[in-house]
């Protein structure tokens, strides 16, 4: 069903639409010493149905214009979820700013201008031969000098950086990562792949690191090959998009990815020799020097047309008693896609749902402080923005932690409950939790306990799998947490037919499913939150 815009009269109604009964009275604030012999159960049941939905119709309305990054419908968004914080005593964090419950920043929206690559006198073209993932550096043609550097890899297991320079230069890089002469990735030993194959970021990341100009990434072993894998960023050249910019402070490394062909041109080989670099590394179980002579005479320029785009993370706090200094995170991302051909795409699901989980976890929390059962350490609920363009707001909150990231005792990720997937029709009651037994066997077991001792679900670990295919891991804002070694929890119940459609709708929620997962949610932070010890981080699984 297709939804246009409505007007906006009443969105100055739903912005102020907190429930007076659970707006504090004025000692809350302040709040009382924890009792940490408080049963959590009459604070989970505040967590209800009827509120998740009453929540959801506001941050999932016309009025609110698919709440895109950057736009007058998130901006209406933040503002009432911080509302529903600071309504129920929660304290807004933020030291800059004129709003305490916003981590306001800027992002950057730009679309593509004229893109090349010259190799002499052969040219290669942004769109058919390469593309660029996020920001780049040569606004203007420059001369590019170019090094090859194997995979790409900076780990205590494998390094293709020892004793290379790349500091200011466009580096070579193969995709995926090296395997032993038995089959056998060389980095975990075993049949799993890691992250250097897993997420296409970590290699920008290590290049940044070592100072790199930009990146180029060699995907495929044909032209066809790149084509196919490639397809989905083609529509990318003609929509604008939203990231980071590059700043003299920070810089990042441009993130290329480019045909066999360009690459072959830049090492001063043929295609089909690419590979045999790869199978000298297996032969040799380890990294091996470069047998290219790269080219000499490049060129680039990607051109972007940019603009700033100022956004926010929402922010609401609640102190903790004896152990405040340490801090549990619970979050969900708030914003969504946006209006596209004049239609509402209203997230309702991804991650309306999410958000207002998070909003019933800060009442409930809230309440219990209130009652004089508050925790011993310290929450934070956060609702991030950008997550769609690149899990950007929760980037840039680890980036910029209002708290401190050892501190940071764990993150528990609510993205996309209340709908249910193919594999469990009929059988609503279920979640897929990932990551939780990844950095601390400990918080996996709290949360088997949680459902087990309260809500009774049935928790799916099929995408705990490494080589899961869909890679949900890396997709959500929990991710930035846990390549901090911070340990994690993502909620999450599949994906369905409705995802990132304008047809992702309220009525389609079930909301007594979303009740039960926001739960369970509720259950596993009360135990972080009042344990005497702090969960160790003994794990390292991938």
């Amino acid at each position: 069903m297709k939804k246009h815009l409505y007007t906006l009269g009443m969105a100055a109604a739903f912005l102020s639409a907190c429930s007076s009964s659970q707006t504090p009275s004025a000692s809350t604030a302040a709040g009382t010493a924890t009792s940490t012999a408080a049963t959590p159960t009459q604070y989970a049941n505040t967590i209800t149905a009827a509120d998740l939905e009453k929540y959801l119709r506001v941050l999932a309305s016309d009025s609110l214009e698919g709440r895109e990054t950057g736009e007058r419908g998130q901006k209406m968004a933040a503002e009432y979820i911080a509302n529903h914080f600071k309504a129920n005593g929660l304290a807004g964090p933020v030291k800059t700013g004129s709003n305490p419950y916003y981590q306001a920043f800027d992002l950057e929206k730009s679309s593509w201008g004229e893109g090349y690559v010259t190799v002499g006198t052969k040219k290669f073209t942004m769109g058919k031969d390469f593309f660029v993932l996020g920001a780049s550096p040569y606004q203007n043609e420059e001369t590019a000098q170019v090094v090859f550097a194997g995979y790409g890899i900076e780990d205590p297991a494998y390094s293709d950086y020892t004793n290379l320079d790349v500091n200011g230069k466009a580096v070579v890089v193969l995709a995926g990562e090296p395997k032993k002469a038995d089959g056998k990735y060389l980095i975990s030993g075993s049949d799993k792949m890691s992250t250097w194959s897993q997420d296409v970021r970590t290699k920008a990341a290590a290049a940044t690191k070592k100072g790199a100009k930009s990146v180029l990434v060699v995907m495929g072993t044909s032209d066809a090959e790149f084509q196919q894998l490639t397809a989905r960023y083609v529509n990318m050249l003609t929509r604008p998009s939203i990231g980071f910019g590059t700043t003299t402070a920070q810089p990042r490394a441009a993130n290329i990815y480019v045909s066999p062909s360009m690459a072959a041109a830049l090492l001063n080989t043929k295609p089909e020799q690419l590979a045999t670099y790869g199978a000298s590394v297996s032969k040799a179980g380890k990294a091996v020097a470069s047998p290219y002579k790269v080219a000499t005479n490049v060129k680039i320029k990607t051109a972007r047309n940019r603009q700033p785009l100022p956004t926010e993370n929402v922010l609401g706090y609640l102190e903790g008693s004896d152990l405040k200094d340490q801090l549990i995170v619970i979050s969900a991302h708030y914003d969504h896609e946006g209006i596209k051909n004049g239609v509402v795409y209203n997230g309702a699901n991804d991650d309306g749902s999410g958000t207002v989980a998070v909003m019933e976890l800060a009442q409930a929390f809230a309440q219990a402080k209130k009652n004089g059962h508050g925790p011993r350490r310290s929450i934070l609920f956060l609702a991030v923005t950008a997550e769609e363009k690149g899990l950007l707001g929760s980037e840039y909150y680890t980036e910029n932690p209002i708290f401190p990231l050892e501190n940071t005792v764990a993150n528990l990720n609510i993205d996309m409950i209340g709908r249910h997937d193919k594999e469990h029709e009929g059988k609503p009651d279920y979640i897929y939790v990932i990551g939780s037994d990844k950095l601390s066997s400990e918080l996996h077991a709290i949360s088997e306990n949680a459902n087990k001792t309260y809500t009774n679900l049935n928790l799916d670990y099929t995408y705990d799998d490494p080589n899961d295919p869909n890679r949900f891991y890396y997709r959500s804002d929990h991710y930035n947490f846990a390549k901090n070694n911070i340990p994690i929890a993502f909620y999450f119940n599949g994906v369905h037919e409705d995802y990132h459609q304008p047809t992702d709708d309220v009525d389609k929620i079930n909301f007594p499913s979303a009740e039960k997962v926001s739960r369970l949610v509720f259950y596993t932070a009360w135990d972080l939150a009042n344990r005497t010890e702090r969960i160790k981080v003994d794990s390292n699984k991938k």
